[in-house]
C-alpha cells in the first residue's frame, strides 16, 4: 500500500493541475476547459456496469435530472444513509462539449437527439388542432443539461400562496423567507464584468443571492449594444427596470443571471454542480440508461402502501430487475415520469389505470391532473444591429463569445399590460367563469380534483392578477441574424391532464395542457404580443429594427391576432401541475412533506408538485425545491449529518469538515479552475500511479 501525508498529496495535486495545464495547447481556451474538467471533474460515483449495484439501498431516487441529482448528492452527504439514482437516459459524457457549451443550446442543440424524450402533446383544440412538441431532458441532469439556463427567481406572493393553500404546512418549508434561503443554498453568484455590464445594462443587488452553492448564477462573457436598450426601451411603456429581481419581486424588465460558470463558461447545471465535484462516495451510485417501470408494493400496519423496491429495465425488451429500498423511494422523474411511473405503479385516478389494464393499488384521482404549461410565440424582425447569430455565422469562437445566451427579459403585470379598466374587467370576467371552466376542463368528473381547481382559480384571479405579478414574460433574443421578441403567458387558468394509455412505461402518455382553452388566457397572451410589438417601436431599440417579418403588417386586429397566435405559439418548456402539492380534499396528489397520500415512503420532488405556474423559469425554484426536499427527507431521518467527516457539497469546495484551514485555502485557489480539494488528491493519486506504471 501506498501512504502519503497530506502535505505530500497536495503537493502531487498542484504539480499535477500545473502539468496539465502546460500541457494543453492555447488556440482554443474554451476547448481546453473541457478537456481539462472532462479529466480531472469526470464523476467517481456514476456506475457503467449495473452488477456492480447492490440489491438495496435506504434511498432510491428514480431520475438523475435537475432535482435528483440534488437529492443524490445532499441525502449521501450522511454516510449512514445508501442511496441510488436510476436515470432512463445517458451519463452525457459522449456530447460532454455540447452540454457545456452555453451557445450549444443554439447552435447545437441536443433537442431532438437521444438525450431528449421528444414527447408531443395530444391535439391542442385551441391551436388549431396541432400536436405541440415538448421537449425533455433524458440524461444525467434532465432538461438543465439541455435548457436555454435562464435562471429566475418566483415571485414572494406566489410562494406564500403555496403555503396558504396548504395548511398542513406547519413546518413553513414552503413560505417565502424559507424557500428563499433554500434556492440561495444551491447558488453561488458571479457579478458581470463593468464593462458587460455597462453595454447590456445589468443591475444586480449581489445580497439577494448565494455565495457558496454548487449551481452558478452568472452572466454571459460576451455582450451587443442592442442587449443594452431593452430596459430603456420597457420603460417607455411603464414597465420598470429592475435592479433587484433576485429576492421576491420579479416584475420588470431586466437582464437575468444564468446558469453559466464564469471560471471557465460553461454550462452550470445539477451534474456538473451536484455530482462531478465530488470525491468518491461508497453510499451513492448513479446508474445511466435504467428505466424505472414501476414501483414494487407491500403495505404497513396502517394500511399506507408502503414501497420495497422498484423493477427497471434498460430497454423496452430487456429482463426487469429489482432493487429494494430500505427507506423510501423517491421519484423525481419530472411532470411528465413522476406522474406517469405512479400511475402504472398502480397509483392515480381508478378510471383511467383500468383503461390501461393497470391494477388499482390507491385510487388517487389528482395523479396527472392538473397539467398546464406557459405557452409562448416570437415576432421576428429584420435589423441593422449586430447579433450573436452574426458572429457565430461569420466563425467566432471563443469562450467568451460561446457564452453568450438570451437573458433580456420582463414580467409584466396584468395592470399594465391591459390598463385598469380593462384589467378590472378582464378580472371579473374570468370570476364569473370558474364553474363553466371547471366543467369544461376537468373531464375525470372527480370533485376534489374540481375543488382544488377551483381554489387555485380563485388564487389566480383575486391574487395574482391583481398583484405586481408578472402575467405575461417578455424576453429578446438575438441569437440568429434576425431579432426575436417573444410573449409568454405565466398563470394560465388552463389545465389539462396526463394518464397512461397502456401498463408500459416505454409507451408515452395521453397530454393534453388544453392550451389556450381559457378565453382569459388567449386575451392576455394577446395583449402580450401587442405590447411586443410596442417595445419594436419605441426608442432606443426601435433604431435597431429595420421591420416586422413575423407575423408582419398583416396581423393587427384582435381576431388576426386570435388566428395567429392559434396556429404558431408553442411550449415554453415548463410543464407542471401533474403531482400537485395541495391537501388531499382539494385533489393533491402530496403533502407539503412531499410525501405521497396514502403511502408511508413515496415522495415526489420534482417540478410536478408545484400546483400552478410561477412566473418565472422553473430551474431557479426546482433547485431550492431540491434543497428544501433534501432538508425534509434527512430531519425525517435524523438527517443531520451523522459523519464527522461528511462531505459537503458547494461551489467551490468539497471539503472534510476536519480537513483543516490549509486544504480550505488550497481548495479555495484550485475552485477557480473548478477543483476541489478531494478531487485534486483524486486525480493526483491517478497521475501518481499511471506514472508509476509506465515507469
Amino acid at each position: 500500500m501506498w501512504s502519503f501525508t497530506k502535505a505530500t498529496l497536495l503537493t502531487l495535486s498542484s504539480s499535477y493541475f500545473i502539468s496539465t495545464s502546460l500541457a494543453l495547447p492555447n488556440s482554443d481556451p474554451f476547448e481546453n476547459n473541457q478537456k481539462r474538467d472532462a479529466h480531472i471533474l469526470r464523476a467517481r460515483n456514476i456506475v457503467s456496469d449495473s452488477s456492480a449495484i447492490q440489491s438495496s439501498y435506504d434511498f432510491i431516487i428514480v431520475g438523475g435530472g435537475l432535482a435528483g441529482l440534488v437529492l443524490a448528492s445532499r441525502l449521501s452527504e450522511d454516510s449512514n444513509h445508501t442511496v441510488l439514482v436510476l436515470e432512463a437516459g445517458e451519463s452525457g459524457d459522449a456530447n460532454i462539449t455540447q452540454i457545456n457549451t452555453p451557445a450549444d443550446t443554439y447552435y447545437n442543440s441536443l433537442v431532438g437527439s437521444e438525450y431528449d424524450y421528444a414527447y408531443q402533446t395530444a391535439q391542442q383544440t385551441a391551436c388549431s388542432n396541432r400536436n405541440i412538441s415538448w421537449p425533455r431532458g433524458k440524461v444525467l441532469g434532465g432538461s438543465s443539461a439541455i435548457n436555454g439556463m435562464y435562471l429566475v427567481r418566483p415571485n414572494e406572493p406566489e410562494i406564500n400562496a403555496i403555503h396558504s393553500i396548504n395548511p398542513n404546512d406547519t413546518d413553513e418549508f414552503w413560505t417565502w423567507d424559507s424557500y428563499y434561503a433554500a434556492m440561495k443554498k444551491s447558488e453561488t453568484f458571479g457579478a458581470p464584468s463593468a464593462d458587460i455590464a455597462a453595454e447590456a445594462g445589468i443591475q444586480y443587488n449581489a445580497a439577494s443571492h448565494g455565495t457558496n452553492g454548487p449551481i452558478h448564477w452568472s452572466y454571459p462573457g460576451e455582450t451587443f449594444n442592442i442587449v443594452g436598450n431593452w430596459t430603456p426601451s420597457l420603460a417607455t411603456l411603464g414597465v420598470p427596470t429592475s435592479s433587484d429581481s433576485a429576492s421576491g419581486d420579479n416584475s420588470g424588465a431586466y437582464i437575468t443571471t444564468s446558469s453559466i460558470n464564469p471560471s471557465n463558461w460553461t454550462r452550470s447545471y445539477s451534474r456538473s454542480g451536484y455530482i462531478d465535484p465530488l470525491p468518491p462516495r461508497s453510499n451513492l451510485d448513479i446508474l445511466p440508461s435504467a428505466t424505472v417501470t414501476n414501483i414494487v408494493w407491500g403495505s404497513d400496519t396502517s394500511g399506507n402502501l408502503t414501497a420495497t423496491g422498484v423493477q427497471w429495465a434498460s430497454s423496452s425488451t430487456a429482463a426487469k430487475q429489482t432493487v429494494n429500498a430500505n427507506k423510501e423511494v423517491i421519484l423525481a422523474a419530472g411532470t411528465i415520469g413522476s406522474a406517469q411511473l405512479l400511475q402504472l405503479s398502480g397509483v392515480g385516478p381508478s378510471k383511467y389505470l383500468q383503461a390501461a389494464g393497470v391494477t388499482v393499488q390507491l385510487d388517487l384521482p389528482g395523479v396527472g391532473q392538473r397539467l398546464q404549461d406557459h405557452i409562448s410565440g416570437s415576432l421576428i424582425y429584420s435589423t441593422n444591429a449586430e447579433t450573436a447569430g452574426d458572429l457565430h455565422a461569420a466563425g467566432v469562437s471563443t469562450a467568451e463569445f460561446l457564452s453568450y445566451i438570451n437573458s433580456a427579459t420582463a414580467y409584466v403585470n396584468l395592470t399594465t399590460l391591459l390598463g385598469s379598466d380593462s384589467a378590472s374587467s378582464l378580472i371579473s370576467s374570468a370570476q364569473g367563469a370558474v364553474d363553466s371552466s371547471a366543467s369544461s376542463m376537468l373531464p375525470l368528473g372527480d370533485s376534489t380534483v374540481a375543488a382544488g381547481y377551483k381554489a387555485i382559480y380563485d388564487t389566480i384571479t383575486n391574487q395574482f392578477y391583481s398583484s405586481n405579478s408578472g402575467q405575461i414574460e417578455l424576453l429578446l433574443s438575438i441569437t440568429s441574424t434576425s431579432v426575436l421578441i417573444q410573449a409568454a403567458i405565466q398563470h394560465p387558468l388552463s389545465v389539462g391532464e396526463l394518464y397512461i394509455t397502456s401498463d408500459s412505461v416505454f409507451d408515452y402518455p395521453y397530454m393534453n395542457p388544453n392550451y389556450l382553452v381559457h378565453s382569459a388566457d388567449l386575451t392576455i397572451l394577446r395583449e402580450g404580443f401587442k405590447m411586443a410589438r410596442l417595445v419594436s417601436q419605441a426608442s432606443p431599440i426601435s433604431a435597431y429594427l429595420t421591420g416586422e417579418t413575423t407575423p408582419g403588417s398583416s396581423v393587427s386586429t384582435d381576431d388576426e391576432w386570435n388566428t395567429w397566435i392559434q396556429g404558431s405559439v408553442g411550449t415554453e418548456y415548463h410543464p407542471t401541475g401533474t403531482c400537485a402539492m395541495l391537501p388531499l380534499e382539494l385533489g393533491g396528489v402530496v403533502s407539503p412533506s412531499l410525501l405521497v397520500y396514502g403511502t408511508s415512503n413515496v415522495r415526489v420532488a420534482d417540478a410536478s408538485v408545484y400546483p400552478f405556474e410561477l412566473s418565472s423559469h422553473l430551474g431557479a425554484p426546482t433547485y431550492g425545491l431540491a434543497e428544501q426536499a433534501s432538508t425534509i427527507i434527512r430531519d425525517y431521518w435524523n438527517g443531520v449529518s451523522t459523519n464527522p467527516n461528511a462531505t459537503t457539497t458547494s461551489s467551490s469546495s468539497s471539503t472534510s469538515s476536519t480537513s483543516g484551514s490549509n486544504a480550505s485555502k488550497t481548495n479555495d485557489a484550485l475552485s477557480k479552475f473548478g477543483f476541489t480539494y478531494a478531487g485534486a488528491i483524486c486525480a493526483a493519486i491517478a497521475c501518481l500511479a499511471g506514472s508509476l506504471m509506465v515507469l
